[in-house]
């Protein structure tokens, strides 16, 4: 399948989650939203570009500020991490990885360590940004912080399951 239309169908799949499934999810705790669809950008081939991972988190995001009613904060959000992707990307793998480029980020190219802490801090850096543009709403610092950590922490376990339920690995360098 080309990239073009693997990545359309992720798109729409990943929506179709977050909004069908896990925003109907019933509060598991006044910390925990699960968020799953900025998996998109986060399993983008590694050639793509800085303004092309921005666009596509910015369509993403707004896509589901729509369906949502949050004007801006997933948008926001996911153009972020659009954004920042190549930079920690460049900073975790050595040059030959990278310049594979239609590789993608998995357990399987990168190695356990650098795609754990690749999803811990394009996870972490979502949800700070997101959940700090709804404190600002709201002001409450122990709600920020646990939020933060907590939503993290469910997301991390979301996209480790789906990076072993969909069998991504591929030959390690």
């Amino acid at each position: 399948m080309n990239n073009l239309l693997k990545n359309s169908v992720r798109f729409i799949l990943f929506l179709l989650i977050q909004i069908i499934i896990l925003n109907e999810i019933p509060p598991i705790h006044q910390f925990i939203t699960p968020y799953l669809y900025f998996i998109f950008i986060l399993w983008l081939p590694f050639g793509t570009s800085r303004i092309a991972t921005t666009l596509l988190g910015f369509v993403i995001g707004y896509t589901l500020d729509m369906f949502t009613n949050t004007p801006g904060l997933h948008a926001a959000a996911a153009s972020l991490i659009g954004y920042l992707r190549p930079t920690i990307l460049n900073i975790l793998l050595a040059q030959q990885v990278s310049e594979e480029l239609s590789k993608e980020p998995s357990i399987g190219s990168m190695g356990w360590g650098p795609f754990m802490i690749y999803i811990f801090a394009m996870t972490f850096i979502h949800h700070f940004y997101l959940v700090l543009l709804e404190w600002l709403q709201f002001g409450d610092f122990g709600y920020f912080i646990g939020k933060v950590f907590f939503t993290s922490g469910m997301s991390m376990l979301l996209i480790l399951l789906a990076e072993l339920l969909l069998n991504r690995r591929k030959l390690k360098r």
